[in-house]
C-alpha cells in the first residue's frame, strides 16, 4: 500500500447523561441522577480559559465525536486514522457536556461507590460502546469496561457478555484500593475468561495518588506518579505468573508512555538470571516463571504509548517495535487532534518504513483481531502516504 494502515490504540467515547441513562437497568436510574448531581455540585470551575481555546481551535466537534457516529467518521477520516480502539469518559475537561462511565465506572476505578451501582453503571457503558461500535464495526474496536475488583464471579460474566456484544477487550481498575491485588488467585477465572474469548486485557491511566490532601503542589505531584500506578499492574501480572499460566492472554498499557519499559524490564531479568545483588535469594524469582520477564513482554503485552513521545520512539527497539502501539487519545487535548498527520510526521520522519507500519497499525490489526481487509480500502482513501511521513 501507498498509504499507512493507522490504528489508534487509544481513543475515547461516551454520550451525555441523558444517553446514558437510557442503558442503565431502570433500577438504578434514580441513583444515576443522584450521583451525576453530585458531580455536577462538585464540578472544578476552570479558570485558564482553555475550554473557549479548545472550542475555538476544534470547532467543538470533538465533543460531539464522542458519541456521534458520523462525526466521529468525519474526524477519522481528517487524521487519517482508519480504526481505533475505544476506552470510556470522554471528557476529561470537566464541562459536563458528556458524562463518564456512570457511577464513575470507568478511568476512575469506582472507588467509594456501592459496588452494584459500579457493576451496573459497568453494563450500561459496554450496551451504550456495542451499539456504537456497531455503526461502523470495521473502524470501531471497543474495549469493555469491567470492574473485577468489585467481585470477580460477576467480572467473569461480564467479559462472556462483552464477547457476545462484540466488543474486543476488557478494561480493569488500575487500582484495586481495598479489594484483593491482582496477585491474588482468585482472579484467574478472569484472566482464563479473557484467554478464551481472545479478549485484550488492559489497564488504562486515570486513577493516581489518593492519599494527597488538595494543597500546594497537589496537581503536579499527582501528574508525576500518575504513570507509577497506571504501570503497577503489568509487573504484579508479570512476576506473579499471569502470563506463565496464560500463555495466550494479551495485555496492553494505555496511555501511559513505555518510556520507563526498558530499565525495568531490564532490571527484572538481571534478577531472575541472578547475580551478585540477588544470591542471597536463590531461585526464587524462576519459582513463578519458566522465562525470562522480558520473554513474557515480547510474547503477551503491549504499550499502547499514546501520543508518543521523542523517548518511545528513540528507545522503541528496547520497548520492542512490535510491543509498541500507536494512540491519538482523541477527544483528549493532551493527545493529537486535530493535528494528527503532523505529529505522525514529526514523530517517524525518520523511522524505517516497515516500522513504521507496525507501531502506527499492522501490530494493533493482528492483536485486535482487525478485519485487515476490510480496512485497506479506507487506509487507502484517507491513510497518510508515506512521502507525507518519510519526505519524498
Amino acid at each position: 500500500m501507498s498509504k499507512y494502515l493507522v490504528i489508534s490504540s487509544d481513543g475515547h467515547a461516551g454520550p451525555p447523561a441523558t444517553i446514558y441513562r437510557e442503558y442503565l437497568d431502570p433500577e438504578f436510574r434514580e441513583a444515576f441522577d443522584s450521583h451525576q448531581e453530585e458531580l455536577e455540585a462538585g464540578r472544578m470551575v476552570d479558570q485558564s480559559g482553555f475550554v473557549e481555546e479548545w472550542d475555538e481551535e476544534t470547532g467543538d466537534h470533538e465533543m460531539k465525536a464522542a458519541y456521534d457516529p458520523a462525526t466521529r467518521d468525519r474526524i477519522l477520516d481528517q487524521e487519517g486514522v482508519a480504526a481505533e480502539v475505544l476506552f470510556p469518559d470522554a471528557d476529561v475537561l470537566g464541562t459536563g457536556r458528556l458524562a463518564s462511565s456512570p457511577f464513575g465506572s470507568g478511568l476512575g476505578s469506582g472507588v467509594g461507590v456501592d459496588p452494584a451501582n459500579v457493576k451496573a453503571g459497568a453494563r450500561a457503558h459496554n450496551r451504550w460502546l456495542a451499539d456504537f461500535c456497531k455503526t461502523n464495526p470495521a473502524r470501531r474496536l471497543g474495549v469493555a469496561v469491567v470492574p473485577v475488583t468489585a467481585g470477580v464471579e460477576d467480572a467473569v460474566t461480564q467479559v462472556e457478555e462483552a464477547a457476545e456484544l462484540g466488543l474486543r477487550g476488557v478494561m480493569i481498575p488500575t487500582r484495586w484500593f481495598e479489594a484483593p491485588a491482582y496477585i491474588d488467585p482468585s482472579y484467574d477465572a478472569v484472566w482464563s475468561a479473557c484467554e478464551e474469548a481472545g479478549m485484550v486485557l488492559h489497564t488504562h491511566s486515570g486513577a493516581g495518588p489518593s492519599d494527597y490532601p488538595l494543597g500546594p503542589g497537589f496537581v503536579p505531584i499527582y501528574a508525576t506518579e500518575a504513570w507509577w500506578w497506571a504501570a503497577r499492574p503489568f509487573w504484579v501480572l508479570l512476576l506473579s505468573g499471569v502470563f506463565e499460566r496464560h500463555p495466550g492472554l494479551k495485555y496492553s498499557i494505555a496511555e501511559n508512555g513505555a518510556w520507563w519499559v526498558p530499565d525495568l524490564v531490564k532490571r527484572m531479568d538481571e534478577k531472575y538470571v541472578g547475580g551478585h545483588n540477588t544470591r542471597k535469594f536463590g531461585e526464587i524469582f524462576k519459582v513463578d516463571l519458566s522465562m525470562k520477564p522480558s520473554e513474557y513482554v515480547d510474547r503477551n503485552c503491549y504499550f499502547a504509548a499514546s501520543t508518543p513521545g521523542v523517548d518511545e520512539i528513540d528507545r522503541r527497539h528496547e520497548i520492542g517495535v512490535g510491543n509498541l502501539l500507536w494512540g491519538n487519545d482523541l477527544p483528549h487535548p493532551e493527545g493529537t487532534y486535530p493535528h494528527t498527520r503532523k505529529w505522525i510526521t514529526e514523530r517517524f520522519r525518520d523511522v524505517p518504513q516497515d516500522e513504521t507500519a507496525l507501531i502506527l497499525g499492522r501490530t494493533a490489526a493482528q492483536v485486535y483481531r482487525v478485519d485487515v481487509p476490510a480496512l485497506e480500502d479506507v487506509a487507502e482513501r484517507i491513510g497518510p502516504t508515506t512521502e507525507e511521513v518519510h519526505g519524498g
